[in-house]
């Protein structure tokens, strides 16, 4: 038997496009970071947080119906939920700890509740699971709580996730997603040889954490990112982002060939905090309108031109394109775009998603396109009422039927930064290894400092940029950085009023 996603259960995870991750565990009562408290902690407070925190969690507003509703508006295929985090709590009851929800006043079984009422929506099951268990180290004696213990490094720890794994994957029907956030040599081979189809992420497949990567893959990816700074409730000290952030986000991940695996974290009464519901019903009305353009759908041959992201159906069918970071867009009025990676021609129509096709203003029809050139011009008003005020502050989706690739972008790949002491410049290299369709491309580079998406990033700085027409390697010195700081960065190359980017690189400046 192989061992390994297979390609089919790959290609459907990856039409998926977009999931719910689940944080939420007993320590939710202090609004603590999940799990990772008990490391580097005092005996005392390992104690409090073994018996203390159990004998008072107690979720009775837990209405998991509600959240699966509430995720399938939002345009959600799958769930992931935390079964056990680092803490080793099971939210789940089992047989292998005392350490779990069966030994709460609440007593239930949030996870089997979870599934059922996810199941009902037609959501596809994912089980998040911690091979870290500092309960189980804590109980074994002479090991530091801390992350990353491997299995060869404390005996039966692997015995004891595998037990665990064997009751997840058991006694709650067909699994589809597992997300092994730890050590997961032995527990991927156990997970498939239980069943061949589950669907193995992170173990298995590369999942950033709270950012983006820069460019587009053919191979699946998952990036798993927060509302606010927090994967579990975070009752003060938390900001949120947009909801605007979060559909934009969730556009990039589609357009570079990812999913984008969105979490909330439950308050310990078992409610959703209100921002949170409130963001997920932003996204809501937004994929009600629009979400044809992310399920099922693949790379186009660029992730985007400036603020316009694409993604689209089978070649020939229709390119999605999405129109960002115009600030808001009243109703009826009137803005002008050009594309040079989509060419129309004499079958092509465009519209814009969930409005009239036969729509009109007072200077004619509100979608109005013509070819000039290497150019598609687009002249496009928003006839349809979403908000009370008339303005939509969201990205506008065009679908664009039966055209044809446009021109060939120039590929480019980013190099490493290699730091000249004598100068005190750093040198960014790259290498431009197509021309595409242009005789002559500007490359370059951008810079600034690495921020993952908790914090507001700042905008990108650029090297000098010189025309190229023919390919090969190149680069740029910067100076003038700040010491102590990782940056990143990032090959351009410029052409027909359009970019293409190496993806991001980060550097430390000591």
């Amino acid at each position: 038997m192989s061992v390994g996603n297979s390609a089919a259960r790959l290609q459907w995870f990856n039409d998926l496009g977009f999931g719910l991750f689940i944080h939420w565990s007993i320590d939710s009562q202090l609004g603590s970071v999940i799990g990772h408290s008990m490391a580097g902690a005092s005996q005392d407070y390992l104690r409090k947080f073994s018996e203390e925190l159990p004998a008072t969690f107690n979720p009775k507003r837990f209405d998991p119906d509600e959240w699966a509703s509430l995720a399938r508006l939002a345009g959600m295929r799958y769930v992931v939920f935390t079964t056990k985090h680092h803490s080793g709590f099971c939210m789940f009851p089992t047989e292998t700890t005392s350490f779990n929800i069966a030994n709460t006043p609440f007593a239930r079984d949030i996870t089997g509740e979870v599934i059922d009422a996810f199941r009902r929506q037609g959501i596809a099951i994912g089980l998040y699971f911690s091979p870290d268990d500092f309960f189980f180290l804590r109980e074994k004696g002479g090991f530091p709580i801390r992350r990353g213990i491997k299995p060869a490094e404390c005996e039966g720890l692997l015995d004891h996730n595998r037990a665990q794994l064997r009751e997840l994957m058991g006694n709650y029907g067909k699994v589809d997603i597992l997300f092994f956030d730890g050590p997961s040599d032995g527990l991927r081979e156990t997970a498939w040889e239980l069943d061949p189809e589950v669907v193995v992420t992170r173990g298995a497949m590369q999942t950033p954490e709270q950012f983006i990567p820069g460019v587009q893959s053919d191979q699946p990816w998952e990036a798993c990112v927060t509302m606010g700074t927090g994967w579990q409730y975070k009752p003060t000290n938390e900001q949120y982002k947009s909801g605007t952030q979060l559909i934009e986000l969730l556009i990039e991940t589609r357009a570079k060939g990812g999913n984008l695996l969105l979490n909330i974290g439950p308050k310990p009464n078992g409610e959703l905090a209100l921002e949170q519901e409130n963001l997920l019903r932003e996204i809501a009305l937004w994929h009600f309108v629009n979400g044809e353009a992310i399920y099922r759908t693949k790379p186009w041959r660029v992730p985007n031109e400036g603020d316009i992201w694409f993604t689209a159906q089978n070649e020939g069918e229709a390119v999605y394109a999405f129109i960002e970071k115009g600030g808001v867009w009243p109703l009826r009025e009137r803005r002008g775009f050009a594309l040079s990676s989509v060419r129309a021609g004499a079958e092509t129509t465009v519209r814009v998603l969930g409005q009239a096709d036969d729509a009109e203003v007072a200077d004619g029809a509100a979608v109005q396109w013509r070819q000039e050139g290497d150019h598609l011009q687009l002249s496009v008003a928003r006839t349809q009422r979403l908000y009370n005020n008339r303005h939509w502050p969201n990205p506008v989706v065009l679908k664009i039927e039966r055209a044809e690739p446009g021109l060939v972008p120039p590929a480019i790949v980013t190099g490493d930064a290699v730091w000249d002491a004598v100068a005190e410049e750093w040198i960014l290299h790259g290498e431009l290894n197509a021309m595409g369709d242009n005789e002559a491309v500007s490359i370059g580079f951008q810079y600034r400092v690495w921020k993952r998406l908790t914090e507001e990033y700042d905008p990108w700085r650029e090297s000098e940029f010189a025309e190229r027409r023919t390919p090969g390697p190149h680069s740029a010195r910067i100076g003038g950085l700040a010491g102590g700081t990782t940056y990143e960065f990032r090959a351009v190359a410029r052409y027909s009023a359009a970019e293409v980017y190496g993806d991001s690189v980060r550097f430390f400046l000591s």
